[in-house]
């Protein structure tokens, strides 16, 4: 029996591409809730934080008996490897500053108070340069009103 007379869809199956989901397969596994097996899923990277670290130092140094350290890591999921890398970090003093959280420290209150008040004397002194223009123009326009009526100006207007 070939490919084509097993599945019925004419050679599809067999003309699709090596990583390429069956329809088929999707639909079992959305079917199921299982995970298709045709995808690889990619393994995540296990993090350890600092104190977790020295616990697990703390209870390998307290075991005394033969195995309890090979229990001790089968418990936690861990490898030899991970115990003698933290002992030369812990003895480096490196774990002391994987305590510190990462990233960027906290902004000091004062110093957002201060920028605060720049931003507000920047823009206090930018209302100040305009109404000293309009104080200058009102000035120049009254000059020029002066000019023009001047003399004559008053002339006409005693004469009414």
């Amino acid at each position: 029996m070939s490919l084509i007379e097993n599945n019925g869809a004419g050679g599809r199956e067999a003309q699709r591409a090596v990583g390429e989901r069956s329809e088929a397969a999707a639909g079992r596994a959305a079917a199921k809730g299982v995970r298709d097996p045709e995808l690889v899923e990619r393994p995540k990277r296990r993090r350890f934080t600092a104190e977790y670290k020295l616990r697990v130092l703390r209870e390998a140094d307290a075991c005394s008996e033969s195995g309890e350290v090979g229990a001790l890591l089968r418990r936690e999921g861990l490898y030899s490897s991970h115990l003698s890398s933290w002992r030369r970090q812990r003895d480096d003093g490196a774990l002391e500053g994987l305590a510190r959280k990462r990233g960027r420290k906290p902004a000091d209150p004062r110093e957002r108070r201060i920028a605060a008040l720049e931003r507000r004397a920047e823009r206090a002194e930018a209302e100040l340069e305009k109404a000293r223009k309009v104080i200058e123009v009102q000035g120049n326009v009254s000059a020029l009103l002066g000019d023009l009526l001047g003399p004559e100006g008053a002339q006409k207007s005693t004469e009414r």
